[in-house]
């Protein structure tokens, strides 16, 4: 049995359709004999609807009032796939960043996260349950694809081989790999990588986003 990750874009759950749409494939992965975690994302554009409503509002939001607001498109999101989900005779529970476990400073607009404790979404898990995550991926994905890429490469040129089908850090502790230490070197590179431009592109998305209040 493997643990599948699933991640949905905006797209992906525009309307109604798109979301029953997403749920049967989480089901089927789930019948498949598989564990499901899914992170979505706000439906089609109701991120960026909600910015601009906030700057009509405010010139310029408080951060902390702002993160509020935009978090309430993957609340949505993530409530109506989990009963679409429902709906098929499965079972789906929707978890904030916070709920999830995922802890974070007080920066609010380009929070960092500090500590992960992830026990509600391990006993959904042992539940048989499909958990969710609301999470905002234009940070996100880029971050995860340039990490992976940069630990790939880097054990492309250490000519690390993995023995199994799949890995990790367990997988290379217990040596799976043929050079696990130059394994784990890469992964935290790879991880570092990660770190540093999901920061920088939320960042930068925090700065255009009082760029254009200011301007208005």
């Amino acid at each position: 049995m493997a643990l599948i990750v699933q991640k949905f874009g905006g797209s992906s759950v525009a309307d109604a359709a798109s979301i029953k749409r997403v749920a049967k494939r989480i089901v089927e992965t789930k019948a498949a004999g598989n564990d499901v975690v899914v992170i979505v994302s706000a439906m089609g554009d109701s991120t960026d609807e909600l910015l601009d409503l906030a700057q009509q509002v405010s010139p310029k939001p408080p951060a902390r009032e702002l993160d509020m607001l935009l978090t309430a498109g993957e609340r949505i999101s993530m409530s109506l796939l989990a009963m679409a989900i429902s709906d098929l005779g499965a079972d789906a529970r929707s978890y904030t960043g916070s709920q999830a476990g995922l802890i974070t400073d007080s920066a609010h607009g380009a929070a960092r996260i500090i500590d992960v404790t992830p026990g509600r979404i391990q006993e959904a898990i042992s539940e048989g349950a499909i958990p969710f995550a609301a999470r905002d991926p234009l940070a996100v994905i880029p971050a995860n694809v340039l990490g992976s890429m940069t630990a790939a490469v880097m054990a492309f040129l250490f000519g690390i081989t993995n023995s199994v089908a799949h890995g990790g850090p367990i997988v290379a502790l217990l040596g799976a790999v043929n050079k696990p230490l130059l394994a784990l070197l890469c992964m935290i590179c790879g991880a570092i990588v990660t770190g540093v431009v999901a920061v920088a592109l939320k960042k930068l998305r925090v700065k255009k986003t009082d760029e254009v209040a200011l301007a208005k």
